[in-house]
């Protein structure tokens, strides 16, 4: 197996520009084979938030949003505001005439809302004193409104004025939300899943009211995303996975991943200490509408929607938690963990001579339509004969911290933020000699020559 490494690292976690060691024959095609580290926030950075194809926004714990250019990997803008951490980013398109304008909204600690422009760093409107901190946000562009979620959800124009809200949570509030069909939406609220109903009335005024309360699963739920139309997922920290109807709000598939001891020879065998929590919890879910990705614990689980069976795993994949993941469009997938490292990962099929692993070691699948019923007998990794292995095709290695996500721009280059404080723009070696190249001879040319 090819396998290549970025970079050593420094005493502050920094990398120097194409500092690389290869372990193999050839240089993979269309790697990442160069990056830049960009400074600027002095605590743990969380989000970033795409605002178009060139530039991002980047938060976290210091209270800071920063504006950044990913090609040049200049900053941009400096947005400050909150005075402590931020909890929740996202961006907001609306039309101005036939221009689409992108602004940010950003949740703080502090319990303040803001609204920014990205391209002035003004701060357009601000809510403050919130009843609690926002968790999350869900822009809602069909109505024109946007909704944040914290111990109310609450529902607010493109003025940041106040349609409607919800009534008070327990004390775990809204921690997610997805959009769902016929103006309703979808938030996990610790271990059940609220369903709320948008009504406007004759007078354009929103209403927002429970209309059902979903209770399968049998504790916190940490992921919940759209996964195509008919069809959203949740994720608890028991690593239940549940996809769900989005109209009738049933469950349509339950799967449990477990970890179970064998039952043979338990005399001569070691017997593994039983799964620390973590190592069951689900902490990240993506979906391309076709295959389902969880990050459950250090491992990784690809669930086929189609025909809902799992089709590829990888029970550690990370020395520690998973935190983030990606499909990528070569059919491969990306991983960042709290190891501090990024790793790429194909899909392939398993080796006829070899077993996937013992009982003992990685355990099992269970199915039931819902996880209030008894669980029915196991079915075992042998019993899928397709299913496959992810193989590690690339590991990025630069942050000195855990990398908390990344955000793809395609060709232009993946970009991570960790707790060490800083960013990492990764980018195609190749590409970038191409493009340094061309400006070179534009110059040259410009300048009439040597």
């Amino acid at each position: 197996m090819l396998r290549w490494i970025l970079g050593g690292r420094e005493a502050q976690g920094t990398v120097e520009k194409n500092s690389l060691l290869f372990i193999g024959e050839e240089q993979p095609k269309n790697w990442f084979t160069e990056l830049q580290v960009l400074k600027g926030h002095f605590d743990i950075v969380r989000f970033l938030v795409q605002i178009d194809d060139f530039r991002f926004a980047s938060a976290g714990d210091d209270g800071l949003v920063l504006v950044w250019n990913v090609e040049t990997g200049e900053r941009l803008l400096e947005l400050r505001a909150h005075s402590q951490q931020i909890t929740a980013m996202t961006a907001y398109s609306h039309a101005i005439g036939e221009d689409i304008h992108t602004s940010l909204i950003t949740a703080s600690s502090d319990r303040t809302l803001s609204l920014w422009n990205p391209d002035t760093g003004n701060r357009v409107q601000s809510v403050s004193d919130l009843q609690s901190s926002v968790k999350c946000l869900l822009v809602l562009e069909r109505l024109c409104v946007w909704v944040s979620g914290g111990n109310e959800l609450c529902v607010w124009n493109r003025a940041f004025q106040l349609q409607c809200q919800s009534q008070h949570h327990d004390d775990t509030g809204i921690s997610a939300m997805v959009e769902l069909p016929k103006n309703c939406i979808a938030a996990a609220m610790d271990k059940e899943i609220g369903i709320f109903r948008l009504t406007m009335s004759t007078g354009s005024q929103l209403s927002v009211a429970e209309v059902r309360r979903l209770s399968n699963h049998q504790d916190s739920i940490h992921a919940l995303i759209n996964v195509k139309d008919g069809l959203f997922a949740s994720g608890s920290h028991v690593g239940e996975l549940i996809l769900w109807d989005d109209v009738d709000w049933t469950v349509t598939a339950y799967e449990h991943i477990l970890w179970e001891e064998s039952q043979t020879n338990t005399q001569a065998e070691i017997r593994l200490a039983a799964p620390k929590p973590s190592e069951m919890s689900i902490q990240h879910l993506t979906s391309d509408g076709e295959l389902l990705v969880a990050a459950v614990g250090s491992g990784l689980y690809v669930y086929s929607v189609i025909t809902r069976s799992v089709i590829a795993y990888r029970k550690t994949a990370h020395d520690s938690n998973i935190l983030h993941t990606m499909l990528l469009p070569d059919g491969g997938l990306m991983s960042c963990s709290e190891d501090g490292s990024v790793r790429m990962w194909e899909m392939q099929d398993l080796p006829l001579h070899a077993e996937p692993a013992s009982a003992g070691f990685f355990g099992m699948w269970s199915f039931s339509r819902s996880s209030k019923q008894a669980i029915p007998p196991v079915k075992k990794v042998l019993e899928f004969p397709s299913l496959k292995t992810l193989e590690l095709t690339g590991d990025l290695i630069g942050h000195s911290g855990a990398v908390q996500m990344f955000l793809s721009f395609g060709e232009k280059g993946l970009v991570t933020c960790s707790t060490d404080h800083l960013l990492i723009v990764w980018k195609n070696g190749e590409r970038e000699c191409h493009l340094r190249s061309l400006a070179l001879f534009r110059k040259l040319e410009a300048n009439g020559g040597l």
